[in-house]
């Protein structure tokens, strides 16, 4: 199931986008400001985000920027009260892939959606790289600094899931419930088990440190 983060301070508004794409079939989170929506969008993946421009705490734009300053490349529709052409420039500039202009029709809202993650779905990433790391999807290989390096197929797709965040934390949560699809409850210190072998295949004294602890949350591979 796909999962969209859904950000609107109109809280009928916001109650009705949720029922209504969940009836769609799609799994949704939901944020009345922008600081919350941010975080949100930091600390767990999403497939798509809905986003409305005029927000408490932190506008759309300032929200949606430093989402693609962090790597985060997941596709953003922008809802917009404002239909002049500089502001629909404005929010494309800071990254978004589509926008609505309110007030729209919820069929619209919905086909629009369904194209970006179609899009997304036909471009997902099969080569990630980090620094002098890089990990082929395809091929299961990871190489750093020209060396390659032997994976257990766990360690691997911890990895790449840590690669497909990179530079955002993941909780234990997350990498339980998308890796080994199961509660973290069970699961904690068999994930800082795999996480401390996988450091010690990947890591390298003389090379930058990648993979950090996130104090309270989790982990996180960090690059520039």
């Amino acid at each position: 199931m796909q999962c969209v983060l859904v950000i609107e301070d109109e809280l009928k508004l916001l109650k009705s986008l949720e029922r209504g794409l969940v009836e769609q079939g799609y799994e949704i989170a939901a944020a009345s400001t922008g600081e919350e929506g941010y975080y949100l969008a930091t600390t767990r993946p999403f497939d798509a985000v809905v986003l409305d421009v005029m927000l408490p705490k932190r506008d759309g734009i300032q929200v949606l920027q430093e989402l693609r300053s962090k790597g985060l490349a997941m596709p953003v529709l922008i809802l917009t009260a404002r239909d002049a052409v500089e502001d629909k420039v404005r929010g494309l500039d800071a990254g978004a892939d589509d926008y609505v202009v309110k007030p729209f029709a919820f069929a619209e809202l919905v086909a629009r959606l369904r194209a970006l993650l179609r899009r997304n779905s036909a471009s997902r990433q099969l080569v990630f790289k980090a620094d002098d790391l890089e990990l082929d999807v395809v091929g299961r290989r990871v190489v750093r600094a020209g060396e390659e390096i032997e994976l257990s197929a766990r360690e691997f797709d911890l990895l790449e899931y840590l690669m497909r965040h990179a530079n955002s934390a993941v909780t234990r949560d997350m990498m339980a419930r998308d890796i080994w699809k199961e509660s973290a409850g069970v699961l904690t210190n068999v994930i800082d088990v795999y996480i401390r072998s996988l450091r010690k295949k990947v890591e390298r004294p003389e090379l930058r440190q990648l993979i950090h602890t996130v104090r309270g949350v989790g982990y996180a591979l960090r690059h520039s």
